[in-house]
């Protein structure tokens, strides 16, 4: 498992539709641009810290942090500021 480090979180990056509302079938790439969207998988030193917890949906800024695949699944590795909102 990835375990971020200092004011740092790792999500998992939410599944895109891969098709647009108008039919336009998206490519893998469009889809990760198109994402800000994550859960909460794991956090460094700053839990207890701020109002996220692992388990939070959140938006996040675009083109920010850094992808990582592990299992075949992504991940992104973000600064706490990068964080815009948390989604109920």
């Amino acid at each position: 498992m990835i375990r971020p480090i200092g004011e740092r979180v790792l999500i998992k990056i939410a599944e895109m539709e891969k098709k647009t509302v108008s039919g336009i079938i998206l490519a893998g790439n469009d889809i990760k641009e198109n994402s800000n969207i994550g859960e909460i998988i794991a956090m460094g030193s700053i839990e207890n810290s701020y109002a996220i917890k692992i388990g939070d949906k959140i938006l996040y800024k675009k083109n920010v942090g850094t992808e990582i695949e592990e299992n075949n699944i992504k991940y992104l590795v973000l600064e706490i500021e990068d964080i815009l909102a948390v989604i109920e």
